[in-house]
């Protein structure tokens, strides 16, 4: 595989996770009828054959 072809690849799997991720949040602080609360989330990326497991912590405030 290129560097071209792997970066094209990683791109698009990043794009997939940023735009479902945040589809889902919203989904779910609708559902919550959240108003200006903060949440703390956590993102876990695992890739099992290479044994990658990468941790993300941060905070999401809900829109007032």
């Amino acid at each position: 595989m290129s560097e071209e072809d792997f970066n094209m690849s990683m791109r698009k799997f990043l794009k997939k996770v940023g735009v479902t991720s945040q589809q889902e949040i919203e989904k779910a602080l609708r559902e919550a009828e959240s108003n200006g609360k903060d949440y703390e989330a956590r993102m876990v990326l695992t890739i099992d054959e290479l044994g990658l497991r990468h941790e993300i912590t941060g905070k999401i405030t809900s829109a007032n």
